[in-house]
């Protein structure tokens, strides 16, 4: 028997961001158009004044990411000195897409956007629907809101 990784998408701007701004989520972008994905890794700094983006770039998706940029708690991302893509790469455009659709309280149209079912701030398997829908576990939902 196989196992695979459970995905689910998300519906509303508010809960996606809510997941990514969690402090350790993984999220996939998939072009409906095209079928290309993209799986980041969003980790908030130490300090939490922002966050870092990674691209999956290997078959561990444990360990396999490659620095990507640094996004402000305003949304705003950019490339730095350490990063390995410009610009114009396909991932960072993607990534930049969706943000921007984000930042303005919509969700991509044709981007589908999804998390693995693990909660986005502490990383454990989401079993609760409500959870699982919003990529947040109870426990770290009730973390953020104090």
């Amino acid at each position: 028997m196989t196992t695979e990784t459970m995905t689910t998408g998300f519906a509303k701007a508010s809960d996606t961001l809510n997941f990514m701004l969690a402090g350790n989520a993984r999220i996939t972008l998939q072009s409906e158009k095209t079928g290309v994905r993209y799986t980041y890794r969003v980790r908030q700094t130490e300090n939490g004044d922002a966050y870092f983006v990674s691209l999956l770039t290997g078959s561990d998706n444990e360990s396999d990411y490659t620095y990507m940029g640094l996004m402000q708690p305003d949304l705003y991302f950019r490339l730095t000195k350490a990063s390995r893509y410009g610009t114009q790469t396909a991932p960072v455009r993607a990534f930049c897409y969706v943000m921007k659709h984000l930042a303005t309280g919509h969700m991509p149209p044709s981007v589908e956007i999804s998390h693995e079912g693990r909660c986005g701030r502490c990383g454990r398997a989401l079993t609760v629907p409500s959870s699982i829908a919003s990529g947040i576990g109870p426990e770290c939902a009730m973390k953020m809101a104090a």
